[in-house]
C-alpha cells in the first residue's frame, strides 16, 4: 500500500470554494481537498478550509481530529463550553457532539474522519 503525501498542506490547492451550507453568518466559502478514504469509506482524511463567519456543526455518527494550520476561530460547544483555536491547536470532536463555530480568520486545518 502506497502512502499519500500532501507536500504543503498549507498551501495546497484545495479546488473550488462553495457555500458553506450550515453557515448561520456571513456568506461562508468552504474548500476541501480530500487526501485519502479508506476502502470500506468509514475513515477518510484531508485538507479543508473555511472563511470567515459562523456555521453550525454536528458530528452525526463520526469522530474527527483536526489540526489547525492557520487562521482563529471559536468554538462553542452545546452545553456552551467555548474554546479558541489557532494555529497549532489540536480539536477532537466525538461523535455526537454539536457546537457552532465562529471563524475569525479564514481557517485551514487538517483531519481526519472515522465513521462507526
Amino acid at each position: 500500500m502506497k502512502s499519500i503525501v500532501v507536500p504543503d498542506a498549507i498551501t495546497a490547492d484545495l479546488g473550488p470554494y462553495a457555500a458553506k451550507p450550515t453557515s448561520t453568518s456571513g456568506e461562508q466559502q468552504e474548500a476541501t481537498l480530500r487526501a485519502w478514504t479508506s476502502a470500506d469509506g468509514r475513515t477518510s482524511a484531508g485538507v479543508w478550509e473555511c472563511t470567515p463567519g459562523t456555521f453550525t456543526a454536528v458530528r452525526d455518527g463520526y469522530h474527527e481530529v483536526c489540526q489547525i494550520l492557520s487562521g482563529r476561530a471559536t468554538i462553542v460547544s452545546r452545553d456552551g463550553t467555548t474554546k479558541e483555536v489557532g494555529p497549532g491547536s489540536t480539536l477532537v470532536m466525538p461523535a455526537g457532539w454539536q457546537g457552532e463555530w465562529h471563524v475569525h480568520e479564514t481557517v485551514r486545518k487538517t483531519y481526519v474522519t472515522t465513521r462507526l
